[in-house]
C-alpha cells in the first residue's frame, strides 16, 4: 500500500507542476532518515517530525521551481545551505542541476558530503567557507545561473553575500517567511550598489497550515563592484542602507 505521506507529497508537488518518481521518493526518505539520525549528534534542524520535514523543508524547497523554471538553470549555488535546503531537494527533483553547496560550518559539510554520497547524487560540490571569502575566488564569482539562500539574514545583508556569486543576467532568490516585502525598503540601496533589480516577490501558503512563505526574485544586471563583498562579518555589522 502506498505510504499516505508519499501520496500527499506527490499531490503537493503536483499542485506546482512537479511529478515525483519512486526513485525520487526513495531519496527523500533516505534524506529524512539521515537528517534525523545526524540531528541527534549535531544541530541540523529543529524540525524532526516526518510530515513537518516534508512540508517545511522538502516541499518548501521545491517551491523555488515555480519562480525560476528549472530547465532555464544549469548551475545553482545554495549559500548558507545548512542541512541542504533548498539545494538538495531541488537536485533530487531536477537531476540536471549542477549544484554547489556552501556553508561556514565544517560539521555541516561532513553531513552534506555523506548525504550526497548516500543519495548517489552526481554533479554536487560541497564547499566549507565564508561567503565573503569564497565570493572573491574566480571559480565562484559571477558564475552561477541561480543563487539561493534560505532564512540566512536580512535582504540588505543577503544581497551583499549572494549577488557576487550570480552571473551577469542571472538570478538570486531569497527564500523568506511571511513578511518578505518588509525587507525590500531597507534593501533599496543595496540593489543599486550591487547592480541588481527586483523582479518579483512570490507568495506561497504551505500545506497543513504550515505557514506562509515569500521568495524575493532578483536579477543581476552587471558584474558586482570589486569592493563587494566586504570582509567577513562586515555586511552584518554595517549593512548597506
Amino acid at each position: 500500500m502506498m505510504d499516505d505521506l508519499k501520496a500527499q507529497f506527490a499531490g503537493w508537488l503536483g499542485s506546482i507542476g512537479i511529478s515525483l518518481s519512486d526513485e525520487q521518493w526513495d531519496r527523500f526518505e533516505e534524506y529524512y532518515r539521515l537528517l534525523v539520525d545526524w540531528n541527534e549528534r549535531m544541530n541540523l534542524t529543529a524540525i524532526v517530525d516526518r510530515e513537518q520535514v516534508y512540508v517545511k523543508h522538502f516541499f518548501d524547497s521545491a517551491t523555488l521551481a515555480v519562480c525560476v523554471p528549472p530547465d532555464s538553470v544549469t548551475t545553482l549555488a545554495d549559500i548558507g545551505t545548512g542541512a541542504g535546503f533548498p539545494g538538495v531537494p531541488l537536485k533530487i527533483l531536477f537531476p540536471h542541476l549542477r549544484l554547489t553547496l556552501i556553508d561556514s560550518l565544517q560539521k555541516r559539510m561532513v553531513f552534506l558530503r555523506h548525504l550526497v554520497d548516500r543519495l548517489a547524487l552526481s554533479g554536487v560540490d560541497c564547499f566549507h567557507g565564508r561567503a565573503e571569502e569564497l565570493a572573491r575566488k574566480s571559480e565562484f564569482r559571477d558564475r552561477f545561473d541561480l543563487v539561493t539562500a534560505r532564512a540566512v539574514a536580512r535582504l540588505n545583508v543577503l544581497n551583499e553575500l549572494c549577488l557576487p556569486f550570480v552571473r551577469q543576467g542571472g538570478t538570486f532568490a531569497a527564500m523568506k517567511g511571511a513578511n518578505a516585502e518588509a525587507e525590500l525598503a531597507e534593501a533599496d540601496r543595496s540593489f543599486r550598489e550591487l547592480h541588481a533589480s527586483l523582479i518579483r516577490v512570490y507568495r506561497f501558503q504551505l500545506p497543513r497550515e504550515a505557514g506562509e512563505r515569500g521568495i524575493i526574485l532578483i536579477k543581476k544586471q552587471s558584474r558586482t563592484p570589486s569592493r563587494y563583498p566586504r570582509k567577513p562579518g562586515e555586511a552584518a555589522r554595517n549593512p548597506i542602507v
